[in-house]
């Protein structure tokens, strides 16, 4: 592969689901990302394969060096981090640790995307899998939890991408990795859950009253407790945003009288959502959009999350941050002046979250009953990212037209798109069971393990089925983490990911059976029938 120093190419980026044309952002991001932004995150992808070689070859394992990888990756994941000075700061620092650690060779950024059009998507599937891992085990790590084998391989897998290898190489590469994204959202479900309880079933308000409030979006549930902690008494309220909603149904932060409820929905409808909202908004993580003026001095971020301009609350060395700025502005905000009832995408005024892993298994026996007695025929996992796209109203048509003995499991933000719809229970079980967030796409497979196990089958023989919305870089780590489990026939959408070749996508419709999406009626019925 090509060494630095030789003359970059215009901007190139193609991980998102929403890339320009299907094939590639050339001019600028159409998430917002402006050229100099996506070169300052190829340079400081380079870097992190050079350190991850540098500390292979020397046999290092530094957390501290690890950090950095995880910080790095994350920094370039979708919607995250839009301040070219700060991801060059990040570089330097890298590039410092790379150096102190003996050096090694840092590949040309053209070399990232470039090269034989199936190696290419090999390659680029293993990176923007390390990413989305990368935001794993970044809130892992805040909670305190990490893992030798999760650590070790942040270290082998951004070396891999310095080097050469055969397609079955490649495809080697990428069914290790999954398996080890499992550990790391294992990781990071043992983190939650130990810090803040089981999830249990949470009716969510859609109703903000009146009075001064934050707006919290992202997934950092650590930050969450903080501003929790700091708000405690102080007649400010908080509401969740986007993927953030889950946090309402641990017992842990259920004890905050001031977690008063739910605003708005997914990530992409923000802009409209907070304009001339009388509140600030706090990002712990993406999805983050560039901010109108209507409430550009609103916005706060932490953490990896950065746009020029905006206010960036940063973590002391013992990971503690002091929210007082934004409770303050909080405070000279005001908020409403009257309570104001707001409504999910089709129109109701709650949500329900909580049935996580654990609420699930509980209820394993009466779920078990209801299969054999005839009362639920089929389960189908209907989540993952929201986006922009139109054709990601298929979800919710699917949803609605899901017969009435088949239940709804669904977890991400692409939940958004159906879950204030109430389309009936089956026995004491609403037909719409909220699991968390992304990364809780490990306990649906712990569920579904489990109920193979009662049946005496195999995952693939279980009525089940999984119909996947995809948009960014955690996506492609589950996806990965699926296929090494070797589960089949999987419904994935809106469109196939730009990065993967002819060739590529080819094996993985044949070994794994992966459908891209049609109609909702056509695939309810191929899977049904």
């Amino acid at each position: 592969m090509k060494t630095e120093g030789q003359n970059h190419n215009p901007m190139f980026c193609f991980q998102c689901q929403q890339t320009a044309r299907g094939t590639g952002c050339t001019v600028s991001g159409v998430c917002g990302k402006q050229p100099d932004t996506a070169f300052e995150q190829d340079v400081l992808t380079c870097e992190i394969v050079a350190l991850a070689t540098a500390m292979r070859n020397n046999g290092s394992e530094q957390t501290s060096a690890i950090d950095m990888i995880v910080d790095g990756l994350f920094t370039c994941v979708t919607n995250v981090n839009f301040n070219s000075g700060s991801i060059a700061g990040l570089t330097q620092g890298i590039k410092s640790r790379r150096i102190s650690l003996g050096g090694a060779d840092v590949i040309d950024p053209d070399a990232l995307f470039g090269g034989d059009q199936d190696i290419r998507s090999l390659r680029s599937t293993l990176l923007f899998g390390l990413r989305g891992m990368a935001a794993y085990a970044h809130h892992a790590c805040v909670l305190g939890k990490r893992d030798a084998v999760v650590d070790a391989w942040f270290i082998k897998g951004m070396a891999a991408l310095g080097e050469e290898h055969s397609v079955d190489e490649w495809l080697g590469l990428l069914m290790e990795f999954g398996g080890v994204n499992l550990k790391c959202m294992a990781l990071l479900d043992e983190a939650n859950t130990g810090a803040y309880g089981n999830p249990v079933p949470t009716q969510v308000s859609l109703k903000v009253e009146k009075g001064p409030f934050i707006v919290v979006t992202g997934h950092d549930l650590r930050d969450l407790q903080m501003l929790l902690e700091q708000t405690d008494g102080k007649g400010v309220n908080i509401y969740t945003h986007s993927e953030m909603l889950p946090a309402h149904g641990y017992p842990g932060f259920r004890k905050f009288p001031q977690l008063k409820g739910h605003y708005g929905t997914a990530w992409q409808n923000q802009q409209r959502e907070f304009t001339n909202l009388p509140a600030p908004i706090l990002w712990t993580t993406n999805c983050l959009m560039p901010p109108k003026d209507s409430y550009s001095d609103r916005v706060y971020t932490t953490s990896v999350v950065q746009y020029p301009g905006m206010a960036h609350i940063e973590a002391d060395k013992n990971g503690y941050k002091d929210f007082s700025a934004i409770i303050d502005h909080a405070v000279k905000l005001g908020g409403f002046t009257e309570d104001k009832q707001f409504a999910g995408s089709n129109g109701g005024e709650t949500m329900t979250t909580g049935f996580g892993r654990q609420t699930v298994l509980d209820n394993a026996p009466a779920i078990i009953d209801a299969v054999k007695a005839g009362a639920i025929r089929h389960f189908f996992l209907v989540g993952g990212c929201d986006g922009t796209q139109p054709g990601r109203s298929y979800y919710t048509e699917f949803v609605k037209q899901a017969p009435k003995d088949t239940v709804v499991l669904t977890l991400a933000c692409g939940k958004f798109r159906f879950n204030d719809l109430d389309i009936g229970s089956i026995g004491p079980f609403p037909r719409i069971l909220d699991m968390g967030q992304c990364n809780d796409a490990y306990g649906a497979i712990q569920v579904a393990v489990a109920l193979a196990g009662a049946f005496e089958c195999g995952v693939n023989d279980l009525p089940l089925t999984l119909v996947l919305s995809w948009y960014e870089q955690k996506a492609v780590c589950i996806l990965l983490t699926l296929l090494s489990l070797g589960i089949k026939n999987i419904y994935i959408g809106p469109s196939i990911p730009a990065f993967f070749s002819e060739a590529v996508l080819n094996v993985i419709v044949e070994k794994f059976g992966v459908h891209p999406i049609t109609t909702p009626e056509n695939d309810l019925g191929n899977i049904l029938h």
